[in-house]
């Protein structure tokens, strides 16, 4: 059986300063289409991948990608991993996070390339209060992006600490 998923308008005034929204106004089933769209460069995977010391030539290496079954450079999935959460971040947690508690069911059933543009939603999938933290709710969001052919390409399960209104 699947959760009914619903669009809730969270208004400004119910908001963190920053943009998050408290535990309290958190619905199992809402489903929150985040804004922010971005398309990825070659300076992205480059970048990304050198810093994190992955030497895969799948991400690096153009000739050796154009060889390869891709025939282009695969966006390091860790990269769009962290981009998905990133930004689903203003629209949920910015400002009420206290702290993330895990991601799990991360795939990859689609390549994100050089020059993709990706669009992200989230849907709330539990809440529950926190049992060693009064003023704290644990979150579990069901994050997911697609490309602008709306092939999806990276999605994740993520547990969050969300402070409650008035903590």
């Amino acid at each position: 059986m699947t959760a009914s998923v619903t669009t809730t308008v969270i208004s400004d005034d119910r908001r963190h300063p920053r943009g998050g929204i408290y535990f309290d106004d958190f619905e199992v089933g809402q489903l929150i289409r985040h804004r922010i769209t971005r398309s990825v460069t070659q300076m992205d995977n480059v970048l990304f991948s050198t810093l994190t010391m992955n030497p895969q030539p799948l991400h690096i290496d153009r000739q050796f990608s154009e060889a390869s079954d891709w025939g282009q450079p695969l966006m390091n999935s860790l990269f769009t991993l962290g981009l998905l959460i990133g930004i689903s971040v203003p629209d949920t947690t910015n400002g009420t996070l206290f702290a993330n508690l895990g991601m799990t069911d991360v795939k990859f059933p689609h390549p994100l390339f050089e020059n993709d543009t990706i669009h992200c939603e989230s849907t709330v999938t539990a809440k529950r209060e926190s049992k060693s933290r009064p003023t704290m709710g644990v979150i579990e969001f069901h994050h997911r992006a697609f490309n602008q052919n709306d092939k999806l390409v990276a999605e994740c399960t993520r547990q969050s600490l969300v402070l409650k209104r008035g903590a």
